[in-house]
């Protein structure tokens, strides 16, 4: 069975779905608390499920319309073992580094194969808590990556869009191949 049709038999939407290509909608908090727990629910019981299928060394995320819900709600999960998990609502960045790296990345919803991303170092978020309030939080690295890869899926962007010109992902088999985890110079 090809990646993808593991993930898509639990439950993540695939490329092409019109859900992965449009903004989501954003919360109205606190009003809609209530519907952002929920989300936030069925994307931790989304990613207990893949995680027992397949193991994530570099950390992974999901994002609401991976799941066929169309709002502005993430989960990011840290590869540092017992970290907590970084739950995103209504996330904006609102700062980039100007310095960048390119790493390979993969995507629940087209889990074939591994493109090569550029993407800041650091990045400077606002999200707003189940209770409305903004609360502001600075990624780097890694971290950073995975945070602004599931807020570009709520922007209704896969990573091949930020990909350079002339820069195809490549299989799945052929980055095995390659060696490469996510590394960083201090």
């Amino acid at each position: 069975m090809r990646p993808s049709e593991q993930m898509r038999d639990l439950g993540v939407v695939q490329r092409g779905a019109p859900v992965l290509a449009e903004r989501a909608r954003v919360f109205d908090l606190p009003t809609e608390h209530e519907a952002a727990e929920q989300a936030i629910e069925r994307l931790f019981s989304s990613m207990e499920r893949i995680g027992q299928v397949h193991p994530f060394a570099k950390g992974m995320g999901i994002a609401a319309p991976q799941i066929g819900i169309g709002r502005a709600a993430a989960v990011v999960q840290s590869p540092d073992p017992g970290t907590p998990a970084i739950v995103l609502l209504n996330p904006r960045i609102t700062e980039r580094s100007t310095d960048a790296d390119e790493q390979y990345e993969g995507c629940l919803s087209f889990f074939d194969v591994r493109g090569l991303v550029p993407r800041p170092l650091q990045i400077t978020v606002e999200t707003t808590t189940l209770v409305g309030q903004t609360v502001t939080t600075t990624y780097e690295r890694g971290l950073a990556r995975l945070v602004h890869h599931e807020i570009d899926h709520l922007d209704g962007l896969l990573y091949t869009a930020r990909m350079g010109t002339g820069v195809a992902p490549i299989p799945v088999e052929q980055y095995r191949q390659t060696g490469r985890s996510l590394a960083y110079e201090r």
